[in-house]
This record gives structure tokens, sequence and C-alpha cells, in this order.
């Protein structure tokens, strides 16, 4: 049983919801989102076979939640090969000590989010100061705090391919996050995005509570780097997905998907790059 492993002091749960809590997609057989509050999650694997992996812990304090959807999903006292995390914001980790307590399975990410879970060093914090809506105002009482899990996490193998995910492969997608990562898997074209871009305005409260879909850049609030996750946003357009999870709003395929990310790609600087904010640089960008 995993031991010495904690949330950061400012960890809390946040009152944020939408229409689309509690609400699950089957995209394919084998892939399956459910949002959580305003966070999605995913299990990757065949229900009949009962092997899966979780990609994402969720919202602080919805270990409970996790646990029922997955037992929903793959039966009684089922639980994954391994925890893949896309990177280790609050809303992506919100359950990540409760599950690896309850199921003791081992985590994996990029080796540069090593830091933010393993209790070494903070997130940058949020930017309450982007050109946004409400959630971006009230973002500084978001945590970003590291995790501590100590080691239960490992950094994903340096060649591509991801433990108990046969067939998949991780991408670097930087910007959001330093060490933030994209899943792809070749034979399909599915994607599984984490936040390098996201299918709703994530800084509007109004479009966050009702879902509006938009395919839209990674959150502004909490984007450090708006040149690589311009450059991420480009990788992923490229690999032409045909269906995407993201991390933040509704599932997306086909044309609209397509078309969405070339207009993303093409007009990244209107659509996703904040006209100020402490982390916005105008003259930085040459995209």
């Amino acid at each position: 049983m995993p031991k010495d492993i904690s949330y950061g002091d400012d960890y809390k749960y946040i009152p944020a919801t939408s229409v689309s809590s509690g609400l699950g997609v089957e995209m394919l057989p084998d892939l399956y989102c459910h949002t959580i509050q305003i966070v999605n999650i995913c299990l990757v694997g065949n229900p009949e076979n009962n092997d899966f992996v979780l990609v994402d812990a969720g919202m602080p304090d919805s270990a409970n939640k996790i646990i029922s959807v997955t037992e929903e999903r793959f039966g009684p006292n089922s639980r994954p090969k391994a925890i893949i995390l896309t990177h280790g914001h609050f809303d992506h980790v919100g359950a990540i000590v409760e599950l690896v307590k309850h199921w003791d399975v081992p985590v994996y990410a990029h080796e540069l989010e090593l830091p933010f879970l393993t209790g070494i060093k903070n997130y940058p914090e949020p930017d309450s100061s982007v050109e946004g809506g409400l959630i971006a105002k009230i973002s500084p009482m978001f945590p970003n705090e590291p995790v501590n899990l100590g080691g239960n996490v490992k950094a994903l193998p340096a060649d591509g391919s991801i433990p108990a995910m046969p067939g998949w492969r991780w991408i670097h997608t930087p910007g959001h996050a330093p060490g933030h990562i994209s899943l792809f898997r070749d034979e399909d074209h599915s994607l599984i995005a984490g936040d390098a871009f996201v299918t709703v305005r994530q800084d509007s409260l109004y479009k966050v509570v009702t879902q509006q879909e938009e395919i839209n850049g990674p959150p502004r609030y909490l984007t450090t780097d708006w040149d690589a996750a311009w450059e991420s946003v480009k990788k992923l357009h490229n690999l032409k997905p045909s269906v995407a999870v993201t991390g933040h709003g509704m599932p997306v395929y086909g044309q609209e998907l397509s078309n969405g990310l070339e207009k993303l790609v093409n007009e990244f600087e209107e659509i996703a790059i904040p006209d100020y904010g402490k982390y916005v640089n105008k003259n930085k960008h040459t995209n």
C-alpha cells in the first residue's frame, strides 16, 4: 500500500460544475470519456477484457466518483493497469492520492512534470489578470502547490510508448504546462489531447457552465508559454486526428474536428492568445 503521499497545503474542493458533469461518452468501444464537474477523465480499454488505464484524475474530492464510474464500466473491484497524466494541474490530479492508495497502481507522466508530482516545485500561480471571463478572475483560488506521489510516479518511456497502452504513443505538447503530453493511436487516429486544446472556452464561466462547444486554445489563466502552445496545436493538427477527447468540453469528431483545428492553427493569435496577461508578450510571437 503506498505511503507518505499527499496533496499540497492549498488542496481543496472547487465548487465549479457544468451541464455535462456526470455524463459519459463512448467514442469507441475502448475509448470512454466522463466529465467530472468541469474536467474530463478517460478510460482506455475494452470492458470485455477488463484491461484498461485511466487518463487523468479529475477534480479535488472526486475519487469516489471516479471509482464508481470505473466499476460501472469494467465491473466491481476493477482497477486500471496504470494512471497516465497529461499534466499535473489541480484539475487533472484532484483525486490522484486517493486513487493510488485505493488501487495501488503506478502513475506515469512526462519527466518535466515530475517536480510538480513529487512535492518539489509549485506551478506558476494562475494569472487572474489575463484577458478572459470570470473563471480567469477567480483562478487564484485554484491550488497550485505540487502533489507528492513519491516513488509511485514514474517518467514515461523516452521512446514514446505508454505503459499498458499498446498501440498508443505519447507526444510532448508543452505550453500549458512544461511536461504536458497528448496521447495518439496511429491505427485509427484517436487523440487524447489533454489541455493542449479544448472544446469549450475555459476562462468564461457562462461557456464552462453551458459547455458551449468551440475548439479553442488551452485554458488562458494557467498557460505560461504561448509560443510553445501554438507549436503544440500545429503538431496535433498535423496528425489529422479522427476523434479527439480534450481535458475540457465534449469530444469532437471528423470534419468538425479537422475544420476546428485548422482554424485554430491559422488564427491562434486571435482565438487563443489573450491580448494581455502576465504570461503574454506579443513581441515574442514569431509563428
